[in-house]
């Protein structure tokens, strides 16, 4: 089943006489528990392409379905609404509040989230933790933590409100080799319990956990590649 429908997708940006097609008639469908990575070029698209999936840009023109949902016309705060629900984000920066705890990190989600899902939001953050494996760093700021576990609190915080997808914007751009297998094999556990993961990243070694990739070029898919199951997805 889709929980991604994305039909001639174009975004278009005008600066003065010129305009820029960052993308240009993309289709993709990504179906639930699919675990994908989307790689092209700098200015292949890719980023704009993230954006849209993430409701952070709309389209110039196209259809854009999300979990069911059609995402056309929806306002700002509506799409606003459709973050925080339908989709959990995890971005090389991290993304932290530096003199806030682990478990408060994690939590945030759930407080702005205004149909009421703050209620017991320490206890659903206490459990996101202890799935990424930080059951006893709860009370650590950022600066108490590695670069790994840092990245990790940010999955917790993606996962909390249990949302359709997680989309990861070059998740280990700012990890060395070691904690980047370690940030990858849990993702790969994550998509093997049923999470739909969207992964943009330029590393062909980071894009081989994926079981499909989708190449943009120009604002458009040249290629997408189906990868059989490897010894990998025994994590």
């Amino acid at each position: 089943m889709a929980v991604i429908e994305l039909t001639g997708i174009k975004r278009y940006y005008s600066f003065g006489e010129v305009t820029v097609k960052a993308l240009d008639g993309v289709d993709v469908t990504i179906d639930r528990t699919e675990f994908v990575a989307i790689m092209g070029a700098s200015g292949s698209g890719k980023s704009t392409l993230m954006n849209i999936i993430g409701c952070l840009d709309v389209p110039t023109a196209g259809t854009y379905v999300l979990d069911g949902m059609d995402t056309s016309g929806a306002t700002d705060d509506g799409l606003a609404d459709i973050r925080n629900k339908k989709i959990g984000f995890v971005f090389q920066g991290f993304n932290l509040l530096q003199k806030t705890t682990a478990l408060e990190n994690v939590e945030l989600p759930l407080l702005y989230d205004r149909a009421g899902g703050g209620k017991d939001a320490m206890k659903k953050a206490k459990e996101a933790l202890e799935r990424v494996g930080l059951g006893e760093r709860l009370h650590h700021i950022p600066n108490q933590l590695s670069g790994g576990q840092q990245q990790r609190v940010a999955i917790a915080r993606a996962l909390v409100t249990d949302p359709a997808i997680i989309i990861a914007d070059e998740p280990t751009g700012n990890l060395d080799t070691q904690m980047s297998n370690g940030i990858m094999s849990l993702f790969k556990e994550l998509n093997n319990a049923g999470i739909t993961i969207v992964m943009v990243t330029h590393e062909e070694d980071i894009a081989l956990w994926a079981r499909r990739k989708i190449v943009l070029r120009d604002g458009r898919v040249i290629r997408e590649e189906l990868r059989p199951a490897a010894p990998r997805e025994e994590v």
